[in-house]
């Protein structure tokens, strides 16, 4: 029978015992090197004022359709006018869900009532987009692909008239 003292008891270390690293110094280097200077580039950038440069380029509205996206459940999201009639009750919305999650959790950080209407706005260059007026939550739904703008044109298309 083996004695469990034969055995040598392995302890967490970052060096093993025969003194190889187990990562690379270099290497945990570079990694604190790069999270040290992209601190230091985004610290400027919001020191120094400077602009945004991912933004979407501003174009005049178009149209836009206030909504109500009340969600049930982490899949689910019914979809309502701004009369508060309903438009789609949808058990599994999709992205339709994901942007209603992402305005829920908005307007419970500032206090705010999550059945609120939001606006989904249409730009004379073809963006579409979700904008919160009582937050800062915008979402550009044409960033996030053709099947997933479709969602909501297909949304709008048959329920909604479009208000100017």
């Amino acid at each position: 029978m083996a004695s469990i003292d034969s055995q040598t008891s392995r302890r967490p270390a970052f060096k093993r015992a025969d003194q190889n690293d187990m990562i690379p110094l270099g290497l945990v280097r570079a990694m604190f090197g790069v999270a040290a200077i992209t601190l230091a580039l985004v610290s400027y950038a919001s020191f120094t004022g400077k602009p945004k440069v991912a933004v979407p380029a501003e174009a005049p509205i178009v149209a836009q359709w206030p909504l109500r996206l009340i969600g049930g459940d982490a899949q689910s999201v019914v979809v309502q006018d701004a009369a508060g009639k309903v438009l789609a009750d949808l058990p599994h919305g999709g992205f339709i869900t994901v942007v209603q999650n992402g305005l829920a959790t908005m307007r419970r950080r500032h206090g705010i009532d999550p059945t609120l209407p939001i606006r989904i706005v249409k730009f004379e260059n073809g963006r579409l987009a979700a904008l919160d007026d009582y937050t800062e939550f915008r979402v550009e739904l044409t960033a996030f692909g053709t099947d997933n703008q479709a969602a909501f044109e297909r949304l709008l298309a048959a329920n909604v008239p479009a208000q100017n």
